[in-house]
């Protein structure tokens, strides 16, 4: 069988490589994949050039080998069927639906410990959203809502969403998501945000108009989702004293300036970074990746897949979805690859 692998070759720039998956090793399964999801975060700074090329692609997943130079394969939410099994491997792995974090590509190899084994009857699509959860769960973990808090969320994309999601079970006085786009707006409202607001309006209130930011200054805790990193500088400005500002938007080379010489210097904010490799020291003793996993897992069937899955695009079709995404973030908000 002829496999293929999706490659970033230039700026704005996928190609479809033929590649050679081969069969299993005693340890090893061989599954053919369902679905992929494209993250439009990370994935969109590898297409748009936006990332360091020096820079490792993932130190923590074998499959990420090499760094964010062109070309590179990258991705990490795959979902699939296991088809075969090496002599060392339990048959009964054969027709499970697992998840891998693997770059898009027809078929991969994997073994069992470095795959999800998926709840029977998990749609391939919504699988594919795992990272996603597991990313929101990481970010929830490390924000360490309390009770009674007054919450802000930058960004409604598909990371925001989530933990939005997951920050509406919590006992919080309040949740605020902000974003530009209506439509990420209103899923926000869907999935539990007590109120959705925009960037140019907290930049009106700011200057004298209608109180569009009241609900959202001092704010306790601010969760930067929106890659931005003008973004940054608003969290800072909406959350009160001793507030705590979590970032895990990753920027990659983009820059913006910051304020950093009036209220953050006097009234003690907090500034720190969320990245899902990793958890707060605090927390490392008991959150392992391993359990981290789990409650993702658990949480899965919470978000609702149907209503953040905006395309679904056949893989041989890729270079089309990553334009999309580019071009029309408006329309898309997570997309799917699919394999016949």
């Amino acid at each position: 069988m002829t496999d293929a692998a999706l490659y970033f070759t230039a700026p704005e720039t996928v190609e479809l490589r033929e590649t050679s998956v081969g069969p299993p090793d005693a340890d090893e399964l061989l599954v053919e994949t369902r679905a992929s999801a494209i993250s439009a975060g990370t994935e969109l700074l590898v297409y748009r050039d936006q990332t360091p090329t020096d820079l490792p692609a993932d130190e923590t997943l074998d499959a990420l080998d090499g760094d964010l130079s062109y070309p590179v394969r990258y991705g990490y939410a795959a979902v699939g069927v296991v088809r075969e099994v090496g002599a060392a491997v339990d048959p009964a792995w054969v027709g499970r639906s697992v998840f891998a974090f693997v770059p898009h590509q027809t078929r991969f190899r994997a073994t069992p410990e470095s795959v999800v084994a998926l709840p029977p009857g998990t749609a391939p699509a919504t699988g594919a959203l795992l990272p996603s959860v597991e990313t929101a769960t990481n970010l929830v973990l490390d924000a360490a809502p309390r009770l009674g808090e007054r919450v802000v969320v930058f960004g409604a994309g598909v990371i925001g969403l989530c933990v939005t999601r997951l920050l509406a079970a919590f006992p919080l006085d309040s949740l605020v998501v902000v974003d530009p786009i209506e439509r990420r707006r209103r899923l926000a409202a869907a999935l539990g945000a007590d109120q959705t607001t925009t960037p140019a309006a907290l930049a009106y209130d700011d200057a004298g108009g209608d109180d569009a930011g009241s609900a959202v200054d001092g704010a306790d805790l601010a969760v930067e989702l929106s890659g931005q990193p003008s973004a940054l500088d608003d969290a800072i400005r909406v959350v009160g004293y001793d507030a705590r500002v979590v970032v895990g938007s990753w920027y990659g080379t983009k820059r913006a300036p910051l304020d950093l010489g009036g209220r953050f210097h006097r009234d003690r904010i907090d500034v720190v970074s969320s990245q899902v490799s990793t958890i707060s020291p605090e927390l490392r003793g008991r959150w392992d990746r391993d359990r981290r996993m789990d409650a993702a897992l658990d949480r899965l069937d919470r978000i609702p897949a149907d209503e953040l899955i905006t395309h679904r695009i056949p893989f041989e079709r890729a270079p089309e979805a990553y334009e999309l995404l580019d071009s029309s973030p408006d329309a898309a908000v997570q997309v799917i690859l699919e394999y016949s």
